[in-house]
């Protein structure tokens, strides 16, 4: 294991000296249990329950597989037989990892963008076309574009996502909760990229004229290629965003704003789709529900902002030792994520992963049913538009959404923090806010944010 103090743009002096003292290792556990630390290039933060916040530092070098720091317990690889390419793990498929309930595990995901059939399946090609050094692209990504073999790709009907996993979490059962708590996440290469497709994303083509576009427009605005059955003649859009140090060395994307001037936002890290598995070897890959776009009741490609460095996601388990696994990191994303993608860039990403048992309290009630969020400063409900994945057909309406937001908040305020539900609605319309989550993932999402400052 390298180590990783190089490049730390001046960590606090105790924190310093703490780590020489403890080792990378001991030193990010004692800071994950006590409070929220900046140490040696990585985002941290306590856990939800422990209140904070996270700040995101880069990591001083490309996280090759295996190389630079490795914060968990255990140590999941992304190698091409430890990730499903487009499809989440099914209840019957044998764990690429094990670990106990409470236990750290560091998962090195890889980005979906620059392998994509649409890009050539080349991610070393396809970097270098942006003048990024071989160096610089993962060998992981070159090995899964290159040696992928567990099923046959195909681009129009796959999702696209590298999903890692699954992950046995000893003594999970069905009817548990597991929570699932992002500890850090560190870019691995110092860029991202952000994709528009046809026919996917807030404006695509099939959305104009009776549904408030026209089919000018309708994005992204090139030929549509899509009859050609050739992805490279789709005529899909892929902007590549560079990081580097903005202001007080704050990691930032950047963009170009017409030809002298640019636009750059902080990197807000966090991975899109965080799942359990829900059905057996009985579903076949094309079922919506193993699909890896749309987001379900077992979590999966939930894309929601909030879901960073110190917050908790809870999940309802289904299948024996729940069956994690994790995939589309993103460096970014607004609420919507309308051009069909966020800031996509592979990630390290340590969890810590916990069996809540029913009447433990350990979990939030909605979430022995449906997924629900939590960071140090708020609660967050979440509604999806289709949350069977779409198996008795495709519901993307918003407003089907927003309603079940509403419904888990009111069940989250009644149940667990004891307030008449009528009392519960007027609080949520005078005082929460109801976000959307995304636009994009055939099922739509939105959240409610639920200020803890609000409760005495």
């Amino acid at each position: 294991m390298t180590d990783a103090r190089h490049e730390s743009p001046e960590p606090a002096t105790a924190a310093s000296l703490l780590e020489r003292g403890l080792g990378r290792r001991a030193f990010v556990q004692a800071a994950l249990a006590t409070s929220a630390v900046m140490a040696a290039g990585v985002a941290t933060a306590a856990p939800a329950a422990a209140g904070g916040g996270h700040r995101t530092r880069l990591p001083g070098q490309v996280l090759q597989p295996g190389t630079g720091p490795i914060d968990g317990d255990v140590y999941l690889p992304s190698r091409p037989d430890e990730v499903l390419w487009g499809y989440l793990p099914r209840t019957t498929d044998a764990p690429v990892a094990r670990m106990r309930s409470g236990q750290t595990i560091t998962i090195d995901t890889v980005s979906h963008e620059g392998l994509l059939e649409d890009q050539g399946r080349d991610p070393a090609g396809w970097f270098a076309g942006r003048g990024v050094p071989r160096d610089q692209v993962l060998d992981d990504a070159v090995a899964i574009a290159a040696g992928y073999s567990r099923h046959p790709r195909d681009f129009d009907a796959d999702g696209p996502h590298v999903v890692t996993g699954p992950v046995h979490v000893e003594g999970a059962r069905p009817g548990d909760v597991l929570k699932i708590e992002p500890l850090s996440a560190m870019p691995r290469v110092p860029y991202g990229v952000i994709s528009s497709r046809h026919g996917k994303g807030a404006l695509a083509v099939q959305f104009s004229p009776d549904a408030g576009i026209s089919p000018a427009e309708a994005m992204p605005r090139t030929p549509d290629g899509r009859a050609t059955g050739d992805p490279l003649q789709y005529g899909n859009v892929s902007v590549f965003t560079p990081v580097r140090r903005g202001r007080r060395g704050v990691p930032t994307a950047h963009l170009p704003v017409g030809t002298k001037g640019e636009v750059s936002w902080p990197l807000d890290p966090f991975a899109g789709l965080m799942a359990v598995a829900t059905v057996g070897d009985a579903a076949t890959l094309n079922d919506p529900l193993v699909n890896s776009i749309p987001p379900t009741v077992g979590g999966g490609n939930i894309d929601v902002k909030h879901l960073n460095v110190g917050s908790a996601f809870y999940v309802p388990v289904v299948a024996e030792g729940a069956l994690f696994s994790t995939g589309d990191p993103h460096m970014s994303m607004g609420n919507g994520e309308v051009a069909l993608t966020a800031m996509e860039g592979s990630l390290r990403i340590s969890y810590r992963l916990t069996v809540c048992r029913p009447g433990s309290g350990d979990a939030p009630s909605v979430a022995f049913r449906y997924p629900f969020g939590e960071t140090p400063d708020a609660w967050v409900p979440i509604g999806l538009s289709d949350p069977d994945g779409a198996r008795n057909g495709q519901g993307s309406d918003l407003d089907v959404a927003s309603r079940r937001a509403v419904v888990n908040a009111l069940d989250f305020l009644e149940a667990d923090l004891g307030m008449d539900r009528a009392v519960a609605y007027a609080y949520l319309s005078a005082a929460a806010d109801f976000e959307v989550s995304q636009v994009v993932d055939r099922t739509v999402g939105v959240h409610g944010v639920i200020p803890k400052a609000h409760f005495c």
